[in-house]
């Protein structure tokens, strides 16, 4: 993903890539302008992941609201939720309340953008997250319209805005300067809320918002451009013997390998088979294979190769049994598989099994697994240390 910094006064400029998915953020009608110290919260009217609508009237109480803007997909809005959850925690007896708002369209949004994500930015998804990560604050979805983004002006998630009790907006910018929790040195917006609170100025009323640039609407257009590009790739299947599938389980990759035995025949294997081609896109950045694995014997390769074509499964390396002796080849890559399709397995990088399904695999808890093992990039140092620390409820 691309990272942007944002000012109120510099909102609709990007300050560079940190990774190549995100388009710019561009000046015109698609950016709007970030509210300003000083204006009144807009009210909204949108669904939370409690199955209850939300508008600022619910806070009218509150001597203090914290409006956030976050999300399911971005790695760095992720590394903030058990932040924003403490300061929701922290601050609940204080007279302070917190609401976060997903702003993003969910079909702006690439999959290549979700590598270091579980999970999309529909409302159910939003309740899946919420539930997993047991989100302490109200968690609104904005998705639909974007019409309470388009108020508020966030540039990036996650963007925080600080009201006063009058609602007049007296910060906004980020959580605190640093995605990596154990470097950071300012918590701003703790700073922000206690100055409220105590009826001071905030020291610091503005600071950059780093994090994954907004997914407006226009973006679906991209999104479509991409996907019809992807869909053009070549799409190849070849035989496989018993020694390879010997090596393919002991996996030699140095990547985590996903194996999926099928059939053409098969049902189940036809409905998930879309599910495995998306993880391709999601992670084909992280270390991480897809290998697919006809059980179809050789002379079904025409149907097998259409079963492919039509889920688009360029990504992945594709394999049909290569002899006429199928339970020889399944002995080969394991011998307590009893023959019944799908059969999936995960393992790792040391030839380890991380996931094992006879029957229909559930996707989440894969790309789960997976988040799990990945080793941190580059790109998101901490991740990896993110997706396996215990949630506190």
């Amino acid at each position: 993903m691309r990272m942007y910094l944002g000012l109120a006064t510099l909102a609709l400029f990007s300050v560079g890539p940190l990774a190549a998915q995100d388009a710019p953020a561009v000046a015109g009608p698609h950016s709007p302008k970030t509210l300003a110290i000083g204006e009144k919260a807009p009210d909204f009217s949108l669904p939370g992941v409690d199955g209850k609508t939300y508008s600022l009237k619910d806070f009218a109480a509150s001597k203090v609201l914290v409006v956030a803007f976050m999300c399911d997909h971005c790695p760095v809005a992720s590394m903030y939720e058990s932040r924003l959850k403490k300061i929701t925690a922290d601050y609940r007896d204080r007279g302070v309340a917190v609401v976060a708002i997903q702003p993003n369209n969910p079909n702006s949004i690439e999959l290549e953008e979700r590598g270091h994500t579980d999970l999309g930015d529909t409302l159910p998804e939003m309740k899946m997250r919420a539930d997993y990560r047991h989100i302490n604050y109200p968690y609104l979805y904005d998705g639909e319209t974007q019409s309470v983004g388009r108020l508020y002006g966030p540039v990036a998630t996650p963007h925080v805005f600080i009201f006063d009790q009058e609602r007049k907006l007296q910060y906004e910018g980020h959580i605190d300067n640093n995605s990596r929790e154990s470097l950071v040195t300012n918590q701003t917006a703790r700073d922000a809320i206690d100055a409220v609170l105590a009826g001071k100025p905030v020291a610091v009323p503005k600071t950059p918002a780093i994090g994954c640039s907004i997914k407006w609407a226009y973006k679906q257009d991209i999104v479509h451009s991409t996907t019809a590009r992807f869909n053009q790739r070549p799409v190849t299947v070849e035989p496989i013997g018993a020694e390879q599938l010997v090596a393919l389980r002991k996996n030699g990759t140095g990547k985590i390998l996903l194996v999926n035995f099928w059939a053409t025949w098969c049902g189940p294997c036809i409905e998930e088979f879309q599910d495995l081609m998306d993880m391709t896109r999601m992670y084909g950045k992280r270390d991480f294979q897809m290998v697919t694995v006809s059980t179809n014997y050789p002379d079904e390769k025409t149907g097998v190769m259409k079963v492919l074509q039509e889920n688009h499964a360029a990504l992945s390396k594709n394999y049909i049994f290569g002899t006429m002796d199928p339970y020889e080849l399944m002995g080969a890559y394991d011998k307590t598989w009893s023959g019944g399709v799908p059969f999936t397995m995960v393992i790792g990088m040391k030839g380890e099994i991380l996931y094992k399904s006879e029957g229909a695999i559930d996707p989440l808890e894969i790309r789960r697994i997976l988040l799990k093992n990945f080793p941190d990039n580059d790109q998101y140092v901490g991740l990896h240390e993110f997706w396996n620390q215990p949630v506190d409820k």
